[in-house]
């Protein structure tokens, strides 16, 4: 049973569909669900993948750095990067300049699963757009970009890549 308390504190309440976060949390979960569906037979994750891509485009990249690029926090990436050397897909190797400093490079199994996986990457970022007219499509990245941009510093683990990268 409600009372007048309880129905006018509802009546207070946003609806969950006059919430942007709402929105992108439920963006996100059927992101990871597509990347799941269509990359199934890699085992792979999307954390992995752009760690991946990361290493790929970021050679003789600090672990440290690797995590800030992709916007994840460094225990997290640590273990996707000990997964990712375990595959045999990136390997650590110490830094001339420091040789407490581990740096990471892709290996040639790394390169050959990105080239492989690039075809249902693009799959899954079609089905992400998909709904959207192909002339909004742009619009609609800049705008995910500015307020990611926007907010970054909010984030758990802010994104910053290295050297300008």
């Amino acid at each position: 049973m409600t009372t007048d308390a309880s129905t006018d504190s509802l009546s207070a309440l946003p609806a969950l569909d006059d919430l942007p976060g709402h929105f992108i949390r439920r963006l996100q979960q059927i992101a990871v669900a597509l990347f799941m569906d269509e990359l199934k037979d890699w085992n792979l994750t999307p954390v992995q993948y752009a760690a991946l891509n990361a290493a790929a485009r970021m050679p003789d990249i600090e672990q440290g750095a690797l995590a800030r690029a992709i916007g994840f926090d460094t225990s997290t990436t640590g273990g996707v990067v000990d997964r990712l050397e375990r595959q045999g897909l990136l390997l650590r190797k110490p830094s001339p300049s420091d040789r407490r400093v581990r740096l990471l490079g892709i290996t040639e199994a790394g390169r050959a699963l990105l080239d492989q996986v690039g075809p249902a990457i693009a799959t899954v970022q079609e089905r992400i757009l998909a709904p959207l007219p192909i002339e909004e499509r742009p619009l609609f990245l800049r705008m995910l970009r500015t307020l990611v941009e926007a907010n970054n510093e909010l984030s758990r683990a802010p994104r910053e890549l290295p050297d300008g990268r």
